[in-house]
């Protein structure tokens, strides 16, 4: 059978899937996609509450869910369909899982449990260029299905309320509350969280239909039969510039085979390519890639998606009393796919502060947009993003992406795990980016200054001085801190928000896991 023929190898309910992302895909590229009013503003005020806090979007909300509701508050998490994990396993490193013992949600005995997979080392590696390994980066798979359950029992018998199979209709913001609309009910509480994801209908209609600065197109499986399963790699690619962008790969162990991504940067011009062609090339390619034959593998399943990034991010919006966390807010870097690590490493942060906020009743969109700052070592990421997206009419050296890719990282290893390892898991930190680019070989980077362009230049530089200033607040505010005893409670909640935002806009969260 010719496999890259057409899709035929794909079961039909993933052909339907793959198809129905594909419309929206091109909708998006086309600006059909229509933005739904569901939020509306009300002058009158509640008598009641159901609860302090309603979440939206149970995937991920079960996290902080579970997380506030240990902390002693009503909260009721509301899913769509059934709050349960996907079978694929979801890859973090070790250290920013502690979060989960640390915040109580977890015991060790547990941690270990939901941890389906280790690996190491991980490999990255650029076409015709340079290759290194590095150990403990990305290598843990924990178990979504263990995970979530575990969490939502442990949040029901804390006191929460789940609603199942329960999707979001509609919501009315009041002076002193948020009332939900789920069907034919209306519940009432004084925060709403949004963890809808990138498509929620509040993220949608606070961004008016904007169309995002960034894609990230992503194909792939899980298949067993591989030969070689020992290791896995962070980010390769062993082809030139293809179809007006540059493929890269990812692959892991799973506990049921082996995981393959193909996934590449991309604009949302109406010209780019369907994820169905993408699917097709990722199934020619990956025999060349793991040097195996298709009829060698047996596929569980196949993934597939398109991951917006917002330049206008974190997304700050326009009503009192909704915050948005997770995908929602935009709040992962452009390079990232966001989503379980993003949120695992804001949790601790999240959980203290919408606490706070509770506390001191700061649940205006001014207060609340202190819970999601702008972090420049998230704002820097979009010069890279840029370096490795090519546009759709742009002609460029086709090793072009390559070889400022590999040159970067030899750099980057040479310097050693403090500067090369928070680069890998997305952690952008000033010492080790002043250190970096100055050894980076010119000849690399002046061709790609016309790629990128002026203005983002220009935006860059100002995210990197704004960079080198979080890192020296950071330090100062914590100095600070024994003076800050005698504000009040307001005017701490403050104080707290920007000292988490310098913390976390340095990279400053991560040398202190």
């Amino acid at each position: 059978m010719n496999l890259t023929s057409n899709l035929s190898c794909l079961p039909e309910n993933t052909r339907k899937g793959l198809q129905f992302a594909d419309s929206r895909w091109q909708a998006l590229r086309n600006n059909n996609l229509t933005y739904p009013t569901v939020i509306t503003n009300s002058k009158e005020t509640l008598n009641d509450f159901d609860a302090d806090i309603i979440i939206c979007g149970g995937t991920l909300g079960i996290l902080i869910a579970t997380s506030l509701q240990k902390q002693g508050y009503n909260v009721i998490l509301i899913e769509k369909g059934k709050l349960r994990g996907r079978e694929q396993e979801w890859n973090i490193s070790r250290q920013e899982l502690s979060t989960f013992v640390e915040l109580e949600l977890l015991s060790n005995q547990e941690l270990e449990k939901a941890i389906a997979t280790e690996y190491n080392p991980g490999r990255v590696s650029f076409h015709k260029g340079y290759e290194l390994w590095v150990e403990d980066v990305l290598n843990i798979g924990v178990d979504p299905v263990f995970l979530l359950e575990t969490l939502k029992n442990k949040f029901l018998e804390a006191g929460g309320k789940l609603l199942e199979n329960t999707p979001f209709d509609s919501g009315i913001i009041y002076d002193n509350g948020v009332s939900v609309n789920v069907g034919n009910t209306v519940i009432k509480s004084r925060l709403l969280m949004d963890g809808m994801g990138h498509f929620s209908p509040i993220v949608q209609q606070a961004r008016k239909g904007d169309k995002p600065d960034g894609i990230c197109l992503v194909v792939g499986s899980c298949a067993q039969g591989y030969t070689n399963n020992n290791t896995g790699d962070l980010i390769a690619s062993f082809t030139p510039i293809l179809n007006q962008c540059q493929y890269f790969w990812e692959a892991f162990p799973a506990r049921d085979g082996r995981t393959t991504y193909l996934f590449t940067y991309v604009d949302a011009h109406p010209d780019r390519f369907s994820l169905e062609f993408f699917m097709e090339e990722y199934l020619r390619l990956l025999p060349e890639y793991q040097n195996i034959d298709l009829e060698k593998l047996q596929f569980e399943r196949f993934l597939f998606g398109f991951f917006p990034a917002y330049q206008n991010s974190p997304l700050k919006m326009p009503w009192d009393r909704i915050l948005p966390i997770g995908d929602s807010a935009g709040g992962q870097s452009p390079v990232s796919f966001g989503g379980f690590g993003s949120m695992v490493r804001n949790l601790k942060r999240l959980t203290l502060g919408i606490d706070e906020a509770l506390k001191v009743d700061s649940l205006d969109k001014k207060s609340l947009s202190l819970l999601q700052p702008y972090q420049p070592n998230i704002s820097v990421t979009w010069l890279f993003q840029k370096t490795m997206s090519v546009a759709i009419n742009q002609k460029v050296s086709p090793n072009q992406i390559n070889d400022l890719m590999s040159g970067v990282f030899q750099v980057m290893d040479q310097l050693g795990d403090e500067v090369l390892k928070p680069f890998l898991q997305d952690v952008i930190q000033f010492p080790a980016l002043m250190k970096t680019l100055p050894l980076v070989n010119p000849k690399l980077v002046l061709p790609i200054l016309p790629q990128v362009g002026v203005q983002p230049l220009l935006d860059w530089t100002t995210h990197y001085l704004s960079l080198a200033a979080y890192s020296g607040l950071y330090p100062l505010g914590k100095w600070v801190k024994p003076l800050t005893t005698n504000l009040s409670p307001q005017q701490q909640y403050y104080y707290h928000r920007w000292l988490d935002s310098w913390k976390y806009g340095s990279g400053g969260d991560y040398n202190e896991n």
